[in-house]
């Protein structure tokens, strides 16, 4: 069951959110290797919330399963440091994951509470949430303040859509450039590595 909770690590990866029920008027930023990648504006934060969707040729249980290996999955979360497993209970887990940033800004670094819920339809959601002050700061990282999203995996002609949602406010100071490159790149790029090593025989 431990396993569930560590899903939040794939959130971990740059999630940072407000809540996402107020994120609006979804507009294509990205249509490219199978990947569509929509961006929203949300109330009160100068961050949009982005989604991800895309569609992998393998069964749902192995998708899920590189979701809740929380350190591995940093091999394919975007611009992830390091990840790991700080408790799970039942669907619960927290997760603490390290990203790489571009100069000049300072890494970052977030702590997810993931809690996993499994449909009747077999669709497995897993809802994140950030808990910067879960633990202490850590020295040369800037905590993200807000993280709200979401995965959501739904068994579909014969393999798994793949819904990735997410809202960050990262706390401190981020030029606008690399705001906007990053709500397009940390979707489609964490998408298209989960894709490739899910679909790899």
């Amino acid at each position: 069951m431990g396993s569930l909770k560590q899903v939040a690590l794939v959130l971990g990866l740059g999630a940072v959110l407000v809540p996402l029920a107020h994120a609006e008027d979804w507009k294509q930023a990205k249509d490219e290797d199978g990947i569509k990648i929509e961006l929203s504006t949300v109330a009160g934060s100068d961050y949009k919330a982005y989604r991800g969707v895309t569609f992998i040729k393998a069964p749902l249980a192995k998708v899920r399963a590189l979701q809740e290996d929380v350190v591995g999955a940093c091999a394919w979360i975007h611009e992830c440091k390091s990840q790991k497993l700080l408790k799970s209970e039942g669907e619960q887990s927290w997760t603490y994951t390290q990203f790489n940033t571009p100069w000049p800004v300072t890494a970052r670094d977030s702590v997810m509470h993931v809690t996993t819920t499994e449909a009747a339809d077999g669709s497995v959601t897993r809802k994140l949430e950030g808990v910067p002050k879960y633990l202490p700061e850590e020295k040369g990282f800037v905590r993200v303040a807000k993280v709200d999203g979401f995965w959501k995996l739904q068994p579909k002609d014969g393999g798994t859509e793949v819904t990735y949602q997410v809202h960050t406010e990262p706390g401190g100071s981020v030029p606008s450039m690399v705001a906007n490159k990053f709500v397009v790149d940390a979707p489609f790029n964490t998408l298209k590595a989960l894709k490739a090593k899910a679909e790899k025989p």
